[in-house]
């Protein structure tokens, strides 16, 4: 008999947790009421005491916020957190009572219902939270995707710092910081390393060689790598411009890559005959030179601007940020004469091996000189050309037509416009023919041609703006010639600093100590913000404000948020 009594509760139990009905409303209620709930392990090791503020944190379901889920996970993972979803059963047993259970009482009453709160306890409840906390971390996983891709887009897209002789400095202590001079196209002009930190016998001698680089190529920048020894190395360039009265200036640049970029194929391909370092040096130079040529290089996953992207779908990210890359390369155009492989293969139509077949026709060949002397590079078919060369740029081309963002398709309309007005293609991007076509009337001049509108208002604009880079118009990177250290920080003081990295909590600012300074997300504007993309992106110049400093944490909180001054009582 108590064999058959079993049998049966296990039978209503699995009934009534399949049941799709049950599953939906509980499901909804856990949402809408649930707890997600946190605790440390016992005998966990968090030694940094990274997820301090998780060791027993709780938080409504719908209020979690997406950082916070993937921290849970990542913090359960490496088995310092124990995570669940919590919830009072009691409305749900309710529920599940007034749906199953008759009206009346008998003697099968109290039976069905131990076999009704058993269902809920170890099928259905533990069902229920495993799809909520995937939920959760499906959305938060999209979220993070999103977040580092309009980073990346943000930081692929800064301006450039052109025509500019920059020196790279890849610091380091016991091996030295390698040097690299660049020309304006980034072309290395030489290779070089000193040693200021291994003994104050060897400072003049960095000092005296570094400044002779400086003198000898009329260096105007110099790019310092924000990894080992960069603090210590900012201060000896700072020392030496001023020594020196040097009119140079410096930034910090982020590394982030930079490890990987030197050690792949692409380049020791490049610089077959370099040092590892000596490749970062080059690496880090060309970063403000052309934030956007030098970082494709890079697997978009090591740029540094991500959140919690070793936690997401790997497979998703990958795709989403090759196809961020592709479109800021597209957007910009590409300098065919100058433009390296990596670069040339995010073009629209065009591939590794073709873009490897540019290179190689233009090493034996020279630099092409019209955008239809690309149908002789090998493996580059009509639909590729199409497809491809109205991003591809010839600025010093025979035809001016080739250096604009006009497809050859509508070169004959673009010929038949200018000499309507009585200009030449020679004149393309002089004052006059600007003039002449700030004053046409689009939409006429379109009925008028047999034109779409939005075909000519685009031609339009590229013969105003030849060779226009839409990056121009954005911030420059901040030049320094002194330091700031963490301990001059005080509460109060106002600074100028560049934005590095946007979370869903805030905003990373560089400025110019050896931490990074965090403009919390109520911290962003004296209104509320929801998001934080909302009000800065990556690249920009941002006034702030010191609000605390924690120098035994490396912790730097600021606010862009002007305080206010206290009002003084006169009598």
């Amino acid at each position: 008999m108590e064999t058959a009594l079993k049998g049966a509760h296990e039978i209503i139990a699995e009934k009534i947790s399949d049941h799709p009905e049950f599953r939906a409303w509980i499901r909804n209620f856990t949402r809408k009421f649930g707890m997600v709930h946190s605790e440390k392990k016992k005998d966990a090791d968090d030694e940094k005491a990274v997820y301090e503020m998780y060791y027993d944190y709780q938080e409504m379901i719908q209020k979690t916020a997406p950082h916070r889920v993937l921290a849970f996970n990542r913090g359960e993972k490496e088995g310092v957190l124990r995570v669940s979803i919590e919830i009072d059963p009691t409305k749900i047993h309710t529920y599940l009572q007034e749906k199953i259970l008759p009206s009346k009482e008998n003697m099968a009453v109290s039976f069905v219902r131990d076999a009704i709160f058993d269902a809920y306890k170890r099928f259905i409840g533990p069902a229920v939270q495993r799809e909520i906390r995937a939920e959760l971390t499906e959305t938060a996983e999209d979220h993070a995707i999103e977040v580092f891709s309009l980073n990346l887009r943000k930081l692929l897209l800064q301006s450039p710092l052109k025509g500019k002789v920059v020196l790279g400095v890849d610091p380091a202590f016991r091996t030295g910081c390698k040097l690299a001079v660049l020309d304006p196209t980034g072309k290395v002009l030489e290779i070089g390393v000193i040693y200021p930190h291994t003994g104050k016998g060897r400072i003049p001698e960095a000092k005296e060689k570094t400044a002779d680089l400086l003198r000898r190529y009329q260096v105007e920048v110099i790019a310092i790598g924000n990894g080992t020894a960069s603090r210590e190395t900012e201060q000896f360039i700072a020392d030496l411009l001023h020594e020196t009265k040097s009119t140079a200036r410096y930034t910090i640049v982020s590394e982030a890559g930079a490890s990987v970029y030197s050690a792949s194929d692409i380049a020791r391909e490049e610089f077959p005959d370099y040092q590892v370092e000596e490749r970062s040096a080059v690496s880090i130079g060309r970063r403000p030179q052309d934030p956007l040529a030098e970082l494709v290089k890079i697997d978009p996953k090591s740029v540094g601007v991500g959140q919690y992207q070793h936690d997401v779908a790997q497979k998703k990210l990958s795709e989403t940020l090759t196809f961020v890359v592709e479109t800021s390369v597209n957007q910009v155009g590409v300098n065919v004469n100058t433009a390296s492989a990596s670069l040339l293969q995010y073009v629209a139509g065009l591939n590794k091996t073709v873009a490897g077949n540019i290179r190689k026709y233009r090493e034996e060949n020279g630099p092409f000189t019209s955008r239809t002397e690309l149908k002789k590079v090998p493996r580059l078919g009509a639909k590729s050309y199409e497809q491809s060369i109205g991003f591809i740029r010839i600025l010093e081309g025979k035809n001016p037509l080739d250096k604009t963002a006009i497809h050859p398709e509508s070169y004959p309309v673009a010929k038949q416009l200018i000499e309507k007005l009585g200009y030449s293609l020679d004149q393309i991007g002089s004052a006059e023919l600007k003039t002449a076509l700030q004053k046409l009337d689009p939409v006429a001049v379109a009925v008028e041609m047999e034109v779409g509108k939005e075909t000519l208002a685009d031609i339009i604009q590229n013969l105003i703006a030849p060779g226009r880079d839409m990056r121009d118009a954005l911030p420059q990177p901040m030049l320094r010639q002194d330091v700031i250290k963490m301990e001059d920080l005080k509460p109060g003081m106002e600074l100028e600093g560049t934005v590095r990295n946007v979370v869903d909590f805030g905003a990373f600012v560089d400025i110019g100590v050896k931490q990074d300074g965090l403009v919390h997300i109520s911290k962003l504007s004296d209104s509320f913000v929801k998001n934080p993309m909302d009000v800065v992106s990556i690249g920009d110049i941002v006034t702030v404000w010191v609000d605390e400093v924690d120098v035994k944490k490396s912790r730097i909180a600021l606010s862009m948020v002007a305080p206010k001054v206290a009002k003084s009582s006169g009598k």
